[in-house]
């Protein structure tokens, strides 16, 4: 019988030097990457597979792969069409098959990112976005397995 593995990470992009992605260059890059009760990215195997719980895990590591990269293309397609993004938060979460035989597999992986955009902007083009960036997201494009993206715009009201 097959068994399932959950992981949850967090990826928040802490770049923002005052006016979000108003320009390709007026934003930082920065990103923190989290998980529930571990220190940012220490590694081993998971738990499950006799590693240390306190690190971080290549299951982990690969769901917040394509959250980090769908974001930063997010961010850069967003600069380039004049919506200025102030916050993006995403919440991915990824689902492993263990097979009998000891193998395994990822079977999907959703991300839900959240952003915050500044008042003028179009949130219908703002959300987008978000399918041309999975489009070009050079790790969504390398795995063998569904990469979902449920997206969330809030308009910043000041």
């Amino acid at each position: 019988m097959a068994r399932e593995h959950r992981y949850a990470v967090e990826l928040e992009w802490t770049g923002n030097r005052g006016t979000g992605t108003s320009s390709y260059r007026a934003y930082d890059r920065e990103h923190e990457v989290r998980a529930a009760g571990k220190a940012p990215i220490a590694g081993s195997s998971d738990a499950a597979f006799r590693g240390d719980r306190t690190r971080w895990n290549p299951e982990e590591l690969l769901v917040v792969s394509l959250s980090q990269c769908h974001m930063l293309w997010y961010l850069h397609l967003a600069a380039e069409a004049g919506i200025a993004v102030l916050a993006y938060r995403d919440a991915p979460e990824g689902i492993m098959v263990e097979t009998a035989d000891g193998g395994g597999h990822f079977s999907s992986v959703v991300l839900k990112p959240q952003i915050v955009i500044a008042a003028g902007a179009d949130p219908a083009r703002a959300l987008a976005l978000h399918h041309a960036a999975h489009e070009k997201c050079f790790v969504a494009n390398s795995v063998n397995f569904p990469v979902g993206c449920e997206p969330g715009c809030t308009v910043d009201r000041g």
